[in-house]
């Protein structure tokens, strides 16, 4: 320490000090005031001045303040408005009093009028001048928005993630290098800059992100593809290089862009009135930072997409994005794991078997089964339960695939008829079609804004491949609603409009993807959508003549039709099952999948007993 400076504890000290009277000083005065004066009329002044009782005078604006001969406690008087007396300073010196004159204002209150501003422009400045960081406010556009979880602050693992056990696989190796570094760089290895993760939504690749950051124990940078991009031309380039320079100094650590197509797409190669000027300038500065460091650096850059067909391949070579990770939708024993994380802080009832509801949510991801497993609690909690049942995940099932029960919507009774044959026809089709999934539940509770009724089927096993039969079958499903009503009714209804869509859907990728039709031919048409995203695909694909297009259109009417005989012939056998099997369910609401084989088998048998040899000849056999 320099002579003459005094030390910081000593500085620190006489602060406190300093801080320590004043507030003994404000203390003293509010709780020990001086003697109050005692407030009497003006006239009682006038009178004490002729008596020349009157010792001291103290005179301000509004108010004479004095104390009389043998009084201890002073008087006041409010003098009166707007009138001036003159003749006061003769009387006070006829009088013999002291006079003077007096502020109404304390000393205390003229304090606060000074420390009050200062304190408040010190406390701005204190909260402005870190986030300004020594730079004017216009310049900090430039700051990347970065969420920054620092080392340890990352608490999901690879514990919590589950169904997608290759990725975790692939991600060890990133983990392996930030935690031991050397183990790779002393045989002259090194580590992908970059990792993609591509997969659907849902399917847990922020959560994989995460948890690769709390596995290895490193910062994690997480930030939105959109949040580089500003209307400002240049803003998100100097965000990307704010980001890479802030990464370098906390390395080892992970850079996490959630939904990088957002910046990443195919640039459009001209300058054209219009193009993302600012969107292209971004990526370009991306690209240059990726190559302006070295792999063993210790910063690993990962992002996610859903849509990897639109990035630049720029973006994807080796050196940048050079590894690709696929999180999928996982499989029958991944979403039985995935369930088996979301519910560790659930209490489940004994009759819950989580392998028989990831049966019933094929092509579910992780983000799916969560809102399931947190449906199902709700439920419970609201029907006072001490445990969450199986009846309460059915349901929880049925709320996110159809939508909420709507027992509001009253049905006439006809209504009811219709909808009970039309379920009733699909769940039959499905019992005596070989190849169909087996039947779960058959429901004519109106469901969403539209399902009147629910026949649910549950595969029992993950299919990745399908033959031409098993599609056929599931065409003869979708159609066996509407055959029933014709059969039972002689005529059809609009209840049958998303079966048909469906139905559709399906023939036209049996012709236009497949090669299923002898028409077509072997020709494979891409689907309109991308890899990862599904629905229907509508419109004449590019690059087809108007007469493949009108040959495609009459093959896939020609599928409709052949299965929608075949069906109808089917469940023209069983007609008087149909209709007893229908009167059960419009009485009962709900039948378990179980049960309505179980009825079918007794309808079965009464109907060959009764009507002697009416054998099932040649028929699959109901399962």
């Amino acid at each position: 320490m320099r002579p003459g400076r005094l030390s910081p504890r000593w500085r620190f000290s006489l602060v406190y000090l300093f801080l320590s009277l004043a507030v003994l000083a404000i203390l003293q005065y509010l709780l020990f005031p001086p003697l109050a004066p005692q407030e009497v009329p003006y006239s009682r002044f006038l009178t004490a001045l002729e008596n020349r009782t009157v010792e001291r005078v103290a005179i301000s604006e509004s108010q004479v303040l004095w104390t009389e001969k043998g009084q201890t406690r002073p008087f006041v008087a409010r003098r009166l408005p707007d009138v001036a007396d003159q003749d006061l300073i003769a009387r006070l010196r006829q009088s013999g009093a002291e006079f003077g004159g007096f502020s109404e204002r304390s000393w205390l209150i003229d304090l606060l009028s000074w420390l009050v501003p200062v304190a408040l422009l010190g406390a701005l400045w204190w909260y402005l001048l870190p986030r300004v960081a020594g730079q004017p406010p216009a310049l900090t556009f430039g700051r990347n928005r970065a969420r920054i979880y620092d080392q340890g602050t990352v608490t999901v693992t690879f514990a919590d993630v589950a169904g997608v056990d290759e990725a975790v696989a692939e991600l060890r190796e990133v983990v392996d290098f930030l935690k031991d570094p050397e183990k790779y760089r002393r045989l002259g290895g090194r580590i992908p800059k970059g990792v993609l993760l591509v997969g659907p939504p849902g399917t847990g690749k922020t959560l994989l992100a995460r948890a690769t950051a709390g596995e290895a124990g490193v910062p994690f940078f997480a930030l939105s593809g959109s949040e580089f991009v500003e209307m400002f031309v240049g803003v998100g380039a100097a965000r990307v290089r704010d980001l890479f320079e802030q990464a370098k100094r906390k390395a080892p650590c992970i850079i996490f862009i959630d939904e990088i197509d957002t910046i990443g797409r195919h640039r459009s190669g001209v300058a054209t009135i219009g193009a993302n000027e600012e969107r292209e300038q971004t990526l370009n500065q991306l690209l240059v930072e990726m190559d302006g460091f070295e792999a063993n650096t210790g910063v690993i850059i990962m992002a996610a997409t859903n849509r990897p067909d639109l990035l630049d391949p720029a973006l994807l070579r080796p050196g940048r994005f050079d590894r690709t990770i696929v999180v999928d939708r996982p499989d029958l024993p991944g979403r039985e794991a995935i369930l088996r994380v979301h519910t560790r802080q659930v209490k489940l009832a004994p009759d819950v078997d989580l392998r028989v509801i990831a049966a019933r949510t094929p092509g579910f991801v992780g983000a799916d089964l969560a809102n399931i497993v947190n449906e199902a609690a709700l439920l419970a909690a609201r029907r006072g339960k001490e445990a969450v049942g199986m009846a309460e995940f059915e349901e929880a099932i049925d709320r996110v695939t159809a939508g909420l029960e709507r027992r509001s919507r009253v049905l006439t009774e006809r209504e009811r008829d219709i909808v009970a044959v039309h379920e009733l026809g699909h769940a039959l089709a499905a019992l005596l079609l070989p190849n169909a999934d087996p039947v779960h539940k058959v429901s004519i509770i109106a469901r969403g804004p539209a399902a009147l009724g629910l026949t649910t089927q549950v595969p029992t096993e993950d299919r990745h491949l399908y033959t031409e039969a098993e599609l056929h079958d599931r065409l003869a499903v979708l159609l066996g609603g509407r055959a029933a009503e014709e059969i039972v009714f002689g005529q059809v209804s609009t209840g049958a409009a998303h079966d048909l869509q469906q139905a559709t859907h399906l023939a036209r990728q049996m012709v236009r993807q497949y090669g299923l039709s002898p028409a077509v031919g072997l020709i494979a048409l891409p689907d309109e959508h991308g890899p990862f995203l599904s629905g229907p695909a509508t419109g004449v694909p590019a690059g087809v003549s108007e007469d493949l297009a009108r040959v495609m259109d009459r093959e896939v009417q020609r599928l409709l039709a052949e299965n929608y005989a075949r069906v109808r012939q089917l469940l023209e056998r069983h007609r008087t099952i149909l209709r007893a099997l229908a009167d059960e369910l419009k009485a009962r609401e709900v039948m378990d999948g179980r049960e309505l084989r179980r009825r079918f088998y007794e309808l079965l048998r009464a109907q060959q007993n009764g009507h002697g040899a009416a054998a099932l000849t040649g028929e699959p056999e109901a399962r």
